[in-house]
């Protein structure tokens, strides 16, 4: 990731977001996760790609901390906003399940293209959030 031209922590997260917010939106979400994807692929690559561009070799423990904090809210956002606009996930039913008990009756695919606005507003929120981190260079 150091080598590669081009690919910057910014770019790196905002990729990994939509590409996990889209998959979430499939109902795939257990394609990857803290555990299979966060922590052995995701972290590192954005710590060298962190690292490569503020011009340092080793970052501190720190900065190290909170890239790996944004690799990992990252992944959380993507899934939390993104698994609401899959129809048949739990969230969704459990809703028209509930509205449907007090008398409302809603479809679920009505809930899901609800969905869609926030998770918009949710990816350009945390992308804005990726853009300031990734501008921001380390204190000495």
């Amino acid at each position: 990731i150091g080598r590669l031209r081009g690919v910057t922590f910014a770019r790196l997260m905002l990729a990994y977001l939509l590409f996990r917010q889209a998959t979430a939106a499939l109902g795939l979400t257990s394609i990857a996760g803290q555990t299979q994807t966060i922590r052995p692929i995701i972290a590192p690559m954005a710590e060298a790609a962190r690292a490569s561009e503020t011009g340092v070799e080793a970052m501190d423990s720190s900065e190290a901390q909170k890239v790996r904090a944004f690799a990992a809210g990252t992944d959380n956002i993507g899934l939390f906003f993104g698994e609401d606009i899959f129809l048949a996930i739990g969230s969704i039913l459990l809703m028209v399940g509930f509205l449907e008990q007090n008398g409302i009756t809603v479809e679920p695919l009505h809930l899901s293209v609800w969905a869609i606005p926030t998770a918009i507003a949710a990816f350009i929120v945390h992308g804005c959030r990726i853009l300031v981190f990734g501008r921001r260079r380390p204190r000495p």
